[in-house]
C-alpha cells in the first residue's frame, strides 16, 4: 500500500524509485522466483543459465511495457493462473514428464519465452492498477525494468551458486536436490492455480 500511494502521488521522472521498485517486486514475487529456479535447477554451464534467463527476461520485459504503454489490463487471477500453469510446467519438463508421457520434447526456449510474455502481462496488470503517471511514463517503465532485471540476477546468481557448490560435493546430491526441488515446485505452482481458479477470495 505504501508503494502504491508513492506511485500515485509522483509524477516526472524518478529513475531511481523505479529500480527500487522493480527489484522489490522481483525479490518478493514467487511466481518470478519459482519459474527461474524450475529453468536453473538442471542447467549446468553458466552460458546455458545466462540464455535462459535472458529468454525470460526478453519475454516479461517486452509484454510489461507494452501492456502499460497501451493500458492493456488483463484480469489477474486468469494472468497468475496461467503463470501457476508455467511453473508447473517447468518443473515437469526438468523432470523429462512430456518425454515419457508423450514421447516427444517440448522447444524449452519457446517454451521460456512464451511463459515470459505472461508473467510480463502480469507485471502490467499490477502497474495499471497503481494509475501511474503519464508524465514521465516510458524511462520510469524502463527504470522498473531495470530493477526487475537486478532483482532478477542477484536471485540466479545465489541459486546457481548454491547449486554448483552442492554439485562439487557430489553429482548424484545435486541431482536429487534439482528432482527435490522441481517437485516442490510443481506442488507450489499447482497450489497457486487450484487458488486462483477455484478460490479467488482465498483458501
Amino acid at each position: 500500500e505504501g508503494d502504491r500511494g508513492y506511485i500515485q502521488e509522483i509524477s516526472g521522472v524518478n529513475i531511481i524509485p523505479f529500480i527500487y521498485l522493480g527489484a522489490k517486486h522481483m525479490v518478493t514475487g514467487y511466481d518470478h522466483i519459482l519459474f527461474l529456479f524450475g529453468v536453473i535447477f538442471f542447467l549446468y554451464r553458466l552460458k546455458d543459465v545466462g540464455l535462459y534467463v535472458s529468454l525470460f527476461a526478453l519475454g516479461h520485459s517486452i509484454t510489461m511495457l507494452l501492456g502499460v504503454y497501451f493500458n492493456i489490463g488483463i484480469n489477474s487471477y486468469l494472468i497468475d493462473a496461467i503463470i501457476g500453469l508455467s511453473v508447473v510446467y517447468k518443473a515437469m519438463d526438468n523432470l523429462g514428464a512430456f518425454q515419457s508421457w508423450f514421447g516427444f520434447q517440448p522447444n524449452t526456449k519457446a517454451a521460456t519465452i512464451i511463459f515470459g510474455f505472461c508473467h510480463g502481462f502480469g507485471l502490467s496488470s499490477k502497474i495499471i492498477e497503481y494509475n501511474i503517471s503519464p508524465d514521465g511514463l516510458v524511462p520510469n517503465l524502463l527504470a522498473f525494468n531495470v530493477g526487475v532485471e537486478i532483482g532478477q540476477l542477484g536471485i540466479v546468481l545465489v541459486v546457481a551458486s548454491l547449486l554448483a557448490a552442492i554439485r562439487r560435493r557430489s553429482e548424484w546430491l545435486g541431482l536429487r536436490v534439482a528432482m527435490a526441488g522441481s517437485v516442490v515446485v510443481i506442488a507450489a505452482g499447482a497450489y497457486w492455480f487450484v487458488e486462483r481458479v477455484f478460490y479467488p477470495s482465498g483458501l
